[in-house]
């Protein structure tokens, strides 16, 4: 019988459900890069994430189903830009940034 990994396939469900900006659960995780209070960075099916807040601790981590679940203060939820850039608002677009 041959290994699947499911991890990889292109087709894995991505959700984010944020309640109350306190508590995140994220499916369609494939790797969690880093972490620490301030700052988790995800690879997901869609991507980069990189998840900013205060007193953030991983509750709950399963690679084999892809699924996460943070607490602490969620304050911003940012994914790479396809080409490998954090994405940026009109300024940063417009400065090139």
């Amino acid at each position: 019988m041959a290994f699947v990994d499911d991890r990889a396939r292109p087709d894995m469900a991505h959700h984010l459900i944020l309640e109350e900006r306190e508590q995140l659960s994220v499916s369609g995780v494939e790797e969690v890069e880093s972490f620490d209070e301030s700052t988790i960075l995800l690879t997901t099916a869609q991507g980069a994430l990189e998840i900013q807040g205060e007193g953030l601790h991983i509750e709950k981590l399963s690679l084999d189903g892809g699924d996460l679940r943070v607490e602490g203060r969620v304050n911003a939820l940012i994914y790479e830009a396809e080409d490998g850039r954090r994405g940026g608002g009109f300024l940063a677009r417009l400065l090139g940034g």
